[in-house]
């Protein structure tokens, strides 16, 4: 575990999110190629994007010359590549960290903000976890207003139950999300930026996290949170954005690296050769990660 902190911490790459859940699967498949008609249940479903993510992982393309992490759905967790569960693939056979998505969904929309819903068997997943050799978590909530007393309820209720997944011995990323297309993103922004550094500043000088923000309207927004002393590392999810527009954006921010979803996987097909696939992957992974390590910020 102490390799895979001091590889997160220092070296260059990004994290490739594959954590794509029942919810957000069906539109991940179509992205693929995959349409609805070609499963009948959510077991074939998930088998559909296992092929999917393990054709991903596979590739040579996915090198931890440019890949630090890989965050997985739970079902991937518990499926084998190769003959090996998932996690213990990505360390032993490519070098890259896991993260396991642990989030149960989004709660409905109330003042301005997405809450998570509650991880009834929390507990149990991590326990799991630790079997499983994942080295972190990751658990997102939403933020559409710039509400101060919402943002801080959504900053409050990720702290205390990243609190919950420190003691069991593993790094949470803190994941509230700013909705892109929010009228009042940058205030929304500068809200989640305060409330962040309360929360870190309050934490042991053993338990740290990671963070996972929308790329900020106003660069460099975040820059403070990067050198913190309980951060790990801050990572950028790409929010809807291309590809294209989220390197282009992501660049402009210093200490920030990538954790793509649908960016990095936006340009592959299940009708593409092995060489179409492992050619497509090569300039997301490669474009990803120049935007995570050559910055144009000041």
């Amino acid at each position: 575990m102490n390799d895979h902190l001091e590889r997160m911490k220092n070296q260059k790459g990004f994290i490739a999110a594959l954590d794509q859940s029942g919810g957000s699967t069906p539109k991940a498949l179509l992205n693929y190629g995959v349409p609805e008609s070609a499963y009948t249940n959510e077991a074939e479903m998930f088998d559909k994007v296992h092929q999917m993510r393990t054709r991903i992982i596979t590739s040579p393309a996915f090198d931890s010359q440019y890949i630090l992490g890989a965050i997985l759905f739970e079902q991937t967790m518990d499926s084998k590549i190769e003959g090996m569960y998932t996690a213990d693939y990505l360390a032993e056979k490519k070098g890259i960290v896991p993260f396991l998505k642990i989030d149960k969904g989004l709660a409905e929309p109330s003042n301005g903000v997405q809450l998570m819903k509650p991880i009834t068997d929390l507990d149990e997943i991590l326990q799991r976890a630790k079997e499983r050799h994942i080295f972190g978590t990751k658990m997102r909530s939403v933020i559409k207003e710039a509400n101060s007393e919402s943002i801080k309820a959504v900053v409050d209720q990720q702290f205390e139950i990243g609190k919950q997944i420190m003691a069991a011995g593993l790094v949470p990323i803190i994941e509230p999300e700013v909705d892109i297309t929010s009228p009042d993103k940058e205030q929304s922004e500068a809200i989640l930026k305060e409330e962040l550094l309360t929360n870190l500043n309050s934490l042991k000088e053993d338990e740290n996290v990671m963070l996972k923000l929308s790329i900020p309207t106003v660069a460099n927004t975040y820059k403070e949170l990067t050198t913190h002393p309980r951060v790990v590392r801050v990572v950028a999810l790409s929010g809807g954005y291309s590809r294209e527009e989220a390197n282009q954006k992501l660049k402009e921010n210093d200490n920030i690296i990538a954790s793509f979803s649908r960016a990095l996987s936006e340009e592959l097909n299940v009708n593409q050769s092995e060489e179409e696939f492992n050619a497509a992957l090569k300039e997301a992974v490669t474009s990803i990660f120049e935007a995570s390590t050559e910055k144009t910020g000041k």
